[in-house]
């Protein structure tokens, strides 16, 4: 590839860096999307990005890796990969990524909570603050405190030809609850305009202090915690130009299958 094909990739990823002062100006104020949840409910589970690539533009996030391996948890710069086994780890830089959202976190709100009984009470409180500040615009959370329940799944990864994201969960995915656990969990909002591009609403991941445990949030609860919240109203994607993704009829409704993968728990999962 010459130099004027690897800029325009990069332009056109904005995750691909042209020059070393990329990083440097990378955007604090906006989401980083890689591809679609809808291209990944539909299987397209080949990397786009490297982790170094997503480094660059974002400090904090959620995501996956190639072939669905597991859940991705981005904080303080740290990319971490919570396996299908339960192990977290640190992601290699030269690990590949089909779908994630990144941003340079910066608190704009901060939101004390106290008795919070399940996930549902926690997005009520969360939609509050949503709706007083916008409810067009995205929004980045932390949460750091001790979850006296909390039910997170992860999943081991699918070789090709790759299955749909429900197929994959039913066959792959394990659960784990974990009682009295400090962590941190990192959640985004996205508004309803984003319907055809990624979940709508609330969506969480979870990381332990020891970085041993981690994974997709399904249910949680909690006496008191305090939620640091990042305001943005920019947003960049990258539209993967490979022959899978071209191949893919994005105009079809995954409204269902996404609800099923970020909220469904499965009876065959392991639970630990």
């Amino acid at each position: 590839m010459n130099l004027k094909k690897k800029c325009a990739a990069a332009l056109l990823a904005g995750l691909a860096a042209c020059s070393s002062a990329y990083a440097a100006t990378a955007d604090r104020e906006t989401i980083q999307q890689v591809a679609l949840l809808q291209s990944l409910a539909q299987g397209y589970f080949g990397g786009t990005v490297t982790v170094k690539q997503l480094r660059s533009v974002g400090d904090t996030g959620i995501g996956t890796f190639k072939g669905l391996n597991g859940e991705m948890i981005v904080l303080d710069g740290t990319v971490y990969q919570a396996l299908g086994s339960g192990e977290v780890v640190v992601a290699d830089d030269k690990d590949t990524v089909p779908f994630s959202n990144v941003t340079f976190f910066d608190k704009d709100i901060t939101l004390p909570l106290t008795d919070i009984a399940n996930k549902a009470a926690l997005e009520e409180r969360l939609n509050k603050i949503v709706n007083e500040k916008g409810a067009n615009s995205f929004y980045m959370i932390k949460m750091h405190t001790t979850f006296p329940s909390i039910l997170f799944r992860s999943e081991y990864g699918s070789q090709e030809p790759y299955p749909t994201l429900v197929g994959a969960l039913k066959e792959k995915q394990t659960e784990f609850t974990h009682k009295n656990i400090t962590g941190t969990v990192v959640g985004l909002f996205c508004p309803n305009y984003m319907g055809g591009l990624n979940s709508t609403g609330w969506h969480f991941h979870f990381i332990s202090d020891d970085k041993k445990h981690g994974g997709h949030v399904l249910e949680l609860a909690f006496q008191s915690g305090k939620v640091l919240i990042d305001k943005t109203d920019k947003f960049n994607m990258v539209i993967p130009d490979d022959k899978p993704f071209q191949s893919l009829n994005l105009a079809k409704d995954m409204k269902e299958d996404i609800r099923q993968a970020e909220q469904d728990t499965q009876p065959s999962a392991q639970k630990k």
